[in-house]
């Protein structure tokens, strides 16, 4: 796939004529698309309202300037992405593939449920990237995650120890009564840390399994100067750059800028997404977010912010994506990138799921039959019991 777009011949020069005719009928189709979407109950034209509305609703200067935040974010994550794929395999990708490919998923993620565009992404890298295989992008996927998850983590950490209310949040009036019983408080501590424990050396099994299949992806990790250099410090400032878009709307909506408003959005925004299966997390974002500036605004407030912010972030990404897939594959080059890479995800995610219910189906087979087993031993040796006894 990835030899028939990067490899296509160039077109000839078109005509003015066949040019206003392919853009007019572009226009057509577009409205035919949109009249059928409404038909079906997809109320395009009202999420158009909704965006306009909430670009009318504050500054232009704010838009624009969280528009640039975000384009940031894309560019900076999608260079700590090829820092990963080019030590993997040299000479195999461009920057500008690995951008496109990545600003792609992005895009899909706001429209396709269960963070989907990520495996798009993953896809369309196999596709772009010369000698790239789908375990050595995983590979590459949990190198470029590991940022996040520490992030993620001082995050959660800072919420549940710093907010008030977070607490209560999860566990209601009843925190006041466990924080009373220091001994329940400690053997739930310490269950957790064995079954943290369980769960450690249960992933650590898996990822030395990965590791062997999947060394090239991760060959970074090997190379500590070359992974601060192409992967902690662009995934850092891409990480700032979100941050950034935050701020903007949060001042664009008359919501108190300060640590701990952006830090409650944050962990919000982390909260909903392991949560969502909604496509781009639509409602559950708005949830969390009220909750998390419920001490900042009202409700209505952070609603508005939430909401402003997604449609306008979502505009921006599809833009984003369209362009850079345009100018990198070509129109059809990368509209059949991404229909082909889609189509794969989906199957490759029905795949795994069955791989998981096939595991999960074998091993309580085996526990079915080794029960079984022991209660055949058990039985004849009762049995033998019973012999012994009677020849007595």
């Amino acid at each position: 796939m990835s030899e028939a777009v990067l490899t296509s011949a160039p077109a000839a020069p078109e005509s003015p004529r066949r040019r206003i005719a392919r853009i007019a009928g572009w226009v057509v189709g577009t409205i035919v698309v949109v009249g059928a979407l409404e038909l079906a109950g997809i109320d395009v034209l009202g999420w158009f309202a909704d965006l306009w509305d909430a670009v009318t609703e504050i500054s232009l200067g704010y838009v624009i300037l969280g528009c640039l935040f975000q384009g940031a974010q894309t560019t900076l994550t999608a260079l700590g992405w090829y820092g990963i794929l080019r030590y993997a395999y040299p000479g195999g990708v461009t920057y500008m593939e690995v951008l496109a490919s990545y600003a792609a998923g992005v895009a899909l993620n706001n429209y396709v449920p269960a963070n989907l565009g990520t495996f798009v992404t993953l896809l369309m890298f196999v596709a772009v990237v010369r000698g790239a295989t789908f375990p050595g992008v995983i590979a590459g996927y949990m190198v470029q995650k590991i940022f996040y998850l520490v992030i993620g983590t001082l995050i959660y950490l800072y919420l549940f120890s710093a907010v008030a209310g977070s607490f209560d949040f999860q566990f209601g009036n009843e925190w006041d009564a466990i924080s009373s019983h220091v001994g329940l408080t400690l053997a739930l501590i310490g269950g957790g840390i064995v079954l943290a424990t369980l769960l450690l050396r249960i992933f650590w099994r898996w990822v030395k399994a990965m590791w062997e299949k999947a060394k090239e992806g991760a060959a970074i990790l090997g190379d500590l100067r070359a992974y601060v250099m192409w992967v902690l410090l662009p995934e850092m400032g891409g990480y700032a750059a979100k941050v950034g878009v935050i701020i903007v709307f949060l001042a664009a909506y008359g919501i108190p800028v300060t640590f701990g408003s952006v830090m409650s959005v944050l962990g919000s925004n982390q909260l909903a997404n392991l949560v969502s299966f909604t496509p781009g997390g639509v409602g559950v974002n708005q949830a969390f977010n009220t909750f998390a500036l419920d001490s900042y605004t009202s409700s209505e407030t952070a609603t508005a912010y939430s909401l402003g912010q997604q449609l306008i972030t979502t505009a921006f990404n599809s833009a984003f994506a369209i362009v850079l897939l345009c100018i990198v594959f070509g129109w059809s080059g990368g509209s059949k990138l991404v229909k082909d890479s889609y189509g794969e995800a989906k199957e490759k995610k029905a795949e795994m799921s069955e791989q998981r219910h096939e595991k999960r189906a074998a091993k309580r087979d085996a526990r079915e039959e080794s029960g079984r087993r022991g209660l055949m031993r058990a039985f004849r040796r009762s049995e033998d019991a019973s012999s012994e006894e009677n020849v007595e």
